[in-house]
């Protein structure tokens, strides 16, 4: 099945070693099988740190049940990997989605609110895909849902939708949740097996992307 698919239903080495040694008892990551390398490289900024994308959208299913476990992880990324973000814009709806979490992100409230969309889609079975929905939704929360909305349709917004969408077109992206490391490597739990296995992969790749950034 196309990993498109899914969603359209869509520091150092010892310490690596002994945090995900059960799930490498299959063997290391394989090129090809765990991950996949992009080429050409997606062009970074230097930041002097590993900079480690999770691709995602709202409406997946997967996407919901992989962040608890991706919460986990991010708590334990050593200091010189840098995380975040990226809302999928394949389709008018996953773009509409993705305007919700860049206005949350905008008004400082993904912390706060980024679960609670999760749930409020795939536990309290609502669609989030309408202005008057959305606002209903966040101001039941305690948030003005009007300034969601207004932030939703910003000139920043607009911008940072562009960005997500040359992002996934540089990394390749067909399919999330992903997770897309220093615009060199993709892995994903639909490519791993599993979320430990999934982890296991992306530490190895960051700490072979931070070794060779000395």
């Amino acid at each position: 099945m196309n990993r498109r698919d899914f969603p359209l239903h869509l520091a150092g080495l010892a310490g690596l070693l002994a945090l995900s040694g059960p799930a490498l008892a299959q063997g290391a990551p394989v090129e090809g099988k765990d991950f996949l390398r992009i080429s050409p490289p997606v062009p970074m900024a230097p930041t002097g740190k590993v900079e480690v994308v999770e691709f995602f959208w709202y409406g997946c299913p997967h996407c919901n049940a992989l962040e608890p476990s991706l919460e986990a992880w991010v708590k334990r990324l050593p200091s010189n990997v840098h995380f975040e973000r990226v809302a999928a814009t394949f389709s008018p709806m996953h773009s509409y989605h993705a305007r919700i979490y860049y206005a949350l992100e905008l008004m400082g409230k993904v912390e706060a609110f980024h679960t609670k969309v999760f749930a409020a889609i795939h536990v309290q079975h609502q669609r989030l895909d309408k202005d008057a929905d959305v606002a209903a939704f966040f101001t039941a929360q305690g948030l003005d849902g009007q300034k969601v909305l207004q932030t939703m349709k910003s000139f920043t917004v607009e911008g940072k939708l562009r960005q997500a969408k040359a992002l996934a077109q540089g990394y390749k992206i067909d399919g999330v949740p992903t997770l897309g490391i220093q615009g060199r490597f993709t892995t994903s739990a639909a490519m791993t097996g599993s979320e430990p296995r999934l982890y296991a992969t992306a530490d190895m790749l960051i700490a072979q992307v931070a070794k060779s950034l000395g």
